[in-house]
């Protein structure tokens, strides 16, 4: 819980002077710049409507002229003056601006090493470390580039992508989201068309991008899934499901960031997930059918089950099926 406080927290700060370089902006299109719902955007705008300076009377709180059509910060409480930062604050940053500079489409390399730079040479006469040589920024590769590209114009991706559990290559038209970060591997969440849901191709796994013509399109039930996964980011308060992986949907792997626990001498895989809501996770693992086995914790267990008997009891009241036993 207090890792998803710090999310919201931290989008929070960064909205107002967001805002305030793009007056006028729509929901849909500030939701997706921010990596969130247009639902979460509405509901972080009235949390921010009632944020301000100490004093905490009408002339001490943002205020704000919003709709799904248009929104605009008509006063800012002084959110928008520079950040300075201590020479500890300064250097943890640096740590982690030189941290995600390594991890291919989370930032323009080019940038973020400009970045660096300026906060180095702010804080050059302080006692923070600072080695003064010369970094040699890194050349980012035509694959990622072609990807951030298309997320920026909002364009549709045809992948050559490899599977590392089915040890092949395949082709697909992709609709991008955005870019995640998990266990130290960045991902493209996208909507697969072939696949028709949102999948997650890892970075250092495409082989090739083509940027199309064609305007990215997901469904519009795709932000919402996409929303769900935020789970993958591996919050450690998120409960974690285990399950038994049969050998021929080993490529769950591949399009689920999974903690692959051992291999079992049948050959199936014993794996972890995060999720945060049961139900969703329970729909998504019915999906799977007889590929996949939930062993805890005990709530999902239960609520795979029960959705389970429910679709067993409804095909029989239709007369789809003869008797069946209990899930």
């Amino acid at each position: 819980m207090s890792s998803r406080l710090s999310l919201r927290l931290s989008r929070l700060l960064n909205m107002v002077p967001y805002l305030l370089a793009h007056p006028g902006i729509s929901a849909a299109e500030a939701a997706a710049e921010l990596g969130v719902t247009t639902k979460q955007l509405m509901s972080d705008l009235n949390q921010l409507w009632m944020c301000g300076l100490p004093g905490y009377g009408p002339g001490d709180l943002i205020d704000l002229s919003f709709s799904e059509e248009s929104i605009e910060v008509t006063f800012s409480a002084g959110i928008e003056r520079p950040l300075r930062l201590t020479s500890t604050e300064a250097t943890a940053l640096l740590v982690a601006l030189r941290s995600i500079v390594e991890m291919p489409g989370m930032v323009d390399p080019t940038a973020a090493h400009a970045a660096i730079a300026k906060i180095e040479s702010a804080i050059a006469s302080s006692d923070a470390v600072v080695t003064g040589k010369p970094v040699d920024v890194p050349v980012e590769q035509p694959v990622v580039a072609t990807v951030r590209s298309a997320l920026a114009e909002a364009k549709a991706l045809r992948l050559v992508y490899y599977s590392a559990s089915r040890d092949e290559v395949s082709e697909r038209i992709v609709d991008p989201i955005r870019v995640v970060l998990v266990d130290n591997n960045s991902y493209l969440q996208a909507w697969c068309r072939q696949a028709e849901g949102v999948r997650l191709f890892r970075f250092d796994r495409i082989e090739d991008a083509t940027e199309l013509d064609e305007p990215a399109r997901p469904p519009s039930h795709a932000a919402a899934d996409a929303a769900a996964l935020d789970l993958f980011q591996d919050d450690p308060d998120a409960p974690m499901a285990r399950l038994r992986i049969r050998t021929d949907y080993a490529w769950m792997l591949d399009q689920y960031p999974m903690h692959r626990v051992r291999s079992t001498p049948d050959g199936s895989i014993e794996a972890g997930m995060r999720f945060a809501s049961p139900d969703w996770m329970a729909r998504l693992l019915l999906g799977f059918g007889t590929g996949v086995r939930v062993l805890g914790p005990p709530e999902l267990v239960a609520a795979v089950r029960e959705r389970a008997d429910a679709a067993l009891a409804a095909y029989a009241a239709a007369g789809l099926l003869g008797e069946t036993e209990p899930a």
